[in-house]
């Protein structure tokens, strides 16, 4: 089974998945977008710059993606882990779509349609739902993807993903507590495990 972690930044989700680690064993492999190869590596230097072209931008994080899935995802599932990532297709959606808004007709669409023929759909998605502007101060609006007015647009097309496959996410209100917003998170893993 294939679990995702997803939502705008400051939503919570990297604080989840680093307290599943420390609560679920055997069985499970736990990785992110991006990742830590070579490919995860261009794509946080084209985060860090405000001037990277969006649709390179978006090849370099589906560059990322393919690797990720050869190398961590489909090994695990095939050896029957269960897989929980700290974003995965969906944030490129969401972010790249929003990114590419005024490039390219309906740039969501675009995305999903460069993925659909080597992606493996999630399972199941745990959504951290919060507001933008409470994700820009979480965040610490770091870089260009964490201003609130683009986590606002990006969180648009979260809800546009949510309303085409309602039985994969799962919405979490993410402006509980970290360890209330981990223990929901927590049993609705094991209630599908």
């Amino acid at each position: 089974m294939l679990i995702t972690l997803e939502g705008i930044d400051g939503s919570g989700k990297t604080t989840v998945w680093e307290g599943l680690r420390g609560e679920l064993d055997g069985g499970v492999t736990f990785t992110r977008e991006p990742t830590d190869s070579w490919y995860g590596e261009a794509v946080a230097r084209s985060i860090g710059d405000d001037d990277a072209d969006p649709l390179a931008e978006l090849f370099l994080y589906t560059a990322d993606h393919a690797d990720h899935l050869s190398r961590v995802v489909k090994p695990a599932l095939e050896a029957g882990d269960l897989v929980i990532s700290d974003r995965y297709s969906d944030s490129r959606y969401a972010y790249q779509g929003a990114t590419l808004e005024g490039t390219i007709d309906d740039p969501m669409a675009y995305v999903q349609r460069v993925h659909d023929p080597f992606t493996r759909a999630p399972d199941l998605t745990l959504y951290f739902d919060v507001d933008p502007e409470t994700g820009a101060d979480r965040s610490g609006a770091t870089n260009k993807f964490e201003a609130a007015d683009y986590l606002a647009r990006v969180q648009d097309n979260y809800e546009r993903l949510i309303e085409t496959d309602p039985d994969r996410f799962v919405r979490i209100d993410a402006t509980q507590s970290p360890e209330a917003v981990l223990a929901t998170a927590r049993d609705e893993i094991e209630r599908r495990r």
